[in-house]
């Protein structure tokens, strides 16, 4: 959300590329009451972050088994679809904070990329053929951030350069921003 109010504040002066970080890089079935007992920790998120919902894992769906999956679903939307890519985007965090679905479960990112206006049948058959191919373009990525020393969710990084770790206001970054953009015009 915030860097979405970043993009509409400067326009064509920025342009926003998100890379994969797997939170949960290793497929594992979590134990359910301990996951559900981490959720309750959502709420704090919720009151930084009034503009998105966050609600404690409270459906009978299963906790997700790793980050892969809906990592790989974004980067098929991305590359097949780029005008799909932040409702895709924002659709995965709903389905995983709002709505407690297993965003690691196929067909629940087959649904939501056909409520985005993908299409369920064409995003199966990309699954198909590309899964590997994206599988390993996300772990490329997340190693590139582990070797850059990024460690959480979310950082965001400046002009290639400059890591922000945690959720920072959207003024923090509108300020740094112009600073650079500042220094920019003056060279």
């Amino acid at each position: 959300m915030r860097l979405a109010e970043v993009k509409d504040h400067f326009g064509d002066q920025v342009s926003i590329t998100w890379k994969s970080f797997l939170l949960k890089p290793e497929s594992k079935t979590p134990d359910r009451e301990k996951f559900i007992r981490y959720t309750q920790g959502w709420e704090r998120m919720a009151a930084l972050e009034p503009k998105t919902s966050f609600v404690p894992w409270s459906t009978s769906s299963n906790p997700p088994t790793g980050s892969l999956p809906a990592q790989v679903a974004q980067k098929i939307i991305s590359s097949d679809a780029p005008e799909y890519a932040d409702a895709m985007h924002y659709k995965l965090l709903e389905a995983y904070f709002e709505k407690n679905l297993d965003i690691s479960d196929w067909s629940v990112l087959a649904n939501l990329a056909n409520e985005v206006g993908f299409g369920e049948a064409k995003f199966s058959s990309l699954v198909e053929t590309r899964r590997l191919e994206l599988s390993k373009r996300v772990i490329d990525e997340h190693n590139e951030a582990i070797n850059q020393g990024i460690t959480s969710v979310p950082t965001v990084v400046i002009n290639q350069v400059l890591p922000v770790p945690g959720a920072q206001e959207t003024e923090t970054y509108i300020n740094w921003i112009s600073r650079l953009i500042e220094r920019k015009n003056q060279v």
